[in-house]
């Protein structure tokens, strides 16, 4: 396994990054549990999860999934490279506003990082989301929030997830300021698919040395074979199904181009994120053992000038950076 740096940071974490939304959702607690064993096997370091994550239950559950599978287990802790989340509104006995409603305050920043060290089993997060940008927030109030959580040694880096490219460039001119590090990370949505991010997102991450975690790779699985799965399915939602046939000449010249490669569809498309120098590690959602080990083949796959310039052909992204993307 090729390490790289989170960004302008020195931390290393693995290229690829293990998803765990379907904890105790998709996935029982058991499979989970070896899942993340055979992860840091195979070398994967770099976890991620979320506070609200916990669909097949309470939110809440991913965390507590993951912090009794490393309880009294010091060495797997020190092997990970934990990534959660904060935002949105959690279960509480007793709801009150600055608690059970979405938000970056101060007051929720601090109390929901607590929350997420309790159900995680763990003294501190390595790399601490905001899992949305809350515009009404002040920033100075949510990095002073940042930092004491940092002085505390609760929290080691702070990322981002779902900013615009200005929420990003704000959020770091307000970090410097406080003489902070600032956001080392941006977890967006980012595939051959959805590429709009290239537009300002990726730009500004590349300036201020924010690297990018995507999320959804695989266009919610539309770029991992999609064709043969359906065609052969005697059931498939028909809105998935709807959606797949307006896309199926694009997803033919793709599953074709892929096949010539030799390579499996969702190989390819981890191996085009993994090509870009800004993206630190895509997030993978393994479900079972098998997804899982599968997907260490695409950092083994280089795609050469010839390969790329196809890809773009099926999968044309915004037309380049702004504003030379659509002002001349």
């Amino acid at each position: 396994m090729d390490y790289v740096h989170l960004g302008r940071t020195g931390l290393k974490v693995s290229p690829l990054c293990l998803g765990t939304m379907n904890f105790g959702w998709k996935t029982e607690e058991p499979e989970s549990f070896a899942i993340m064993d055979r992860a840091l096997e195979l070398g994967i370091n770099f976890f991620d999860t979320a506070d609200m994550y916990g669909w097949g239950g309470e939110r809440g559950d991913t965390e507590r999934i993951i912090g009794r599978w490393w309880k009294g287990s010091p060495a797997k802790r020190d092997s990970v490279v934990l990534a959660t989340k904060v935002y949105h509104a959690m279960p509480d006995k007793h709801p009150e506003p600055n608690r059970g409603t979405m938000g970056l305050s101060a007051r929720k920043i601090i109390r929901h990082c607590d929350d997420s060290l309790r159900r995680l089993q763990t003294d501190f997060i390595d790399l601490f989301q905001m899992h949305h940008v809350d515009r009404s927030c002040p920033w100075d109030e949510i990095w002073e929030a940042m930092e004491t959580l940092i002085r505390q040694g609760k929290v080691v880096y702070v990322g981002s997830s779902n900013f615009a490219a200005w929420d990003i460039a704000t959020a770091n001119q307000v970090a410097s300021r406080h003489r902070l590090v600032g956001l080392v990370s941006e977890q967006s949505l980012y595939n051959l698919k959805d590429r709009m991010i290239e537009l300002e997102v990726v730009p500004c991450c590349r300036h201020y040395g924010v690297g990018i975690i995507p999320w959804s790779p695989l266009a919610g699985g539309l770029l991992g074979g999609v064709l043969g799965k359906v065609d052969g399915a005697r059931r498939t939602d028909e809105r998935a199904r709807q959606r797949i046939e307006e896309m199926r000449p694009r997803l033919e010249a793709w599953e074709g181009l892929c096949a010539e490669l030799g390579q499996k569809p969702a190989d390819i498309a981890l191996a085009w994120l993994l090509a870009n120098p800004v993206v630190t590690a895509p997030i993978i959602g393994p479900r079972t053992m098998d997804q899982l080990s599968a997907a260490l083949r695409a950092t083994e796959i280089s795609l050469d000038g010839a390969t790329l310039a196809r890809l773009d052909e099926i999968w044309p992204g915004p037309g380049g950076e702004a504003p030379v993307a659509y002002a001349w």
